[in-house]
């Protein structure tokens, strides 16, 4: 690995931990709870980010989604269609989003935190500039994918932490 991957590695290793924090002791209704019918639960929000996490490193790296070629998405059974990363869902969907339990967000989320670390170990400089995305003008290198899914998983890890905050936790 080289300086930049380094610092991606910590950045990621520093969303696994917030990921833990938010999630650590709380049972299936703690991290269903939604603070009202407007907002994400703990459960979605990791759930989210783990799947943006997945879908974007598959999407550069060339490979199939953990979620399935892992069986996550079986294990998780949500009512959703196995590509779904929960973006733009709808408050009825995100309270689909229950029964959850701390360990499998925090297993699945570990599943994708390794294959990222694993990813970034075979990235050099270079490859920052590869173009990954060219439906965005300026066209998406793979540094500025990767910069975009920590900066919403930090967001994400975020709104849980503060969740878990309004639990009482």
């Amino acid at each position: 690995m080289n300086a930049s991957t380094d610092l991606l590695v910590d950045a990621f290793g520093r969303i696994r931990e917030s990921v833990e924090d938010a999630v650590t002791g709380l049972d299936p209704d703690e991290l269903g709870t939604r603070p009202d019918d407007d907002a994400n639960s703990i459960g979605w929000l990791v759930w989210h980010l783990t799947r943006i996490q997945d879908d974007h490193l598959a999407g550069v790296a060339g490979t199939e989604q953990i979620w399935i070629a892992d069986g996550w998405y079986d294990r998780f059974g949500l009512p959703f269609s196995p590509d779904d990363t929960g973006y733009g869902h709808s408050g009825k969907e995100v309270a689909a989003v229950r029964d959850l339990t701390a360990e499998l967000l925090m297993d699945y989320h570990g599943a994708v935190h390794d294959n990222t670390v694993q990813y970034l170990a075979g990235v050099d400089d270079k490859d920052m500039k590869r173009v990954v995305d060219r439906s965005w003008t300026p066209p998406v290198t793979l540094g500025v994918r990767l910069i975009s899914v920590i900066a919403d998983d930090l967001q994400h890890a975020g709104q849980a932490a503060y969740v878990r905050g309004l639990l009482g936790r």
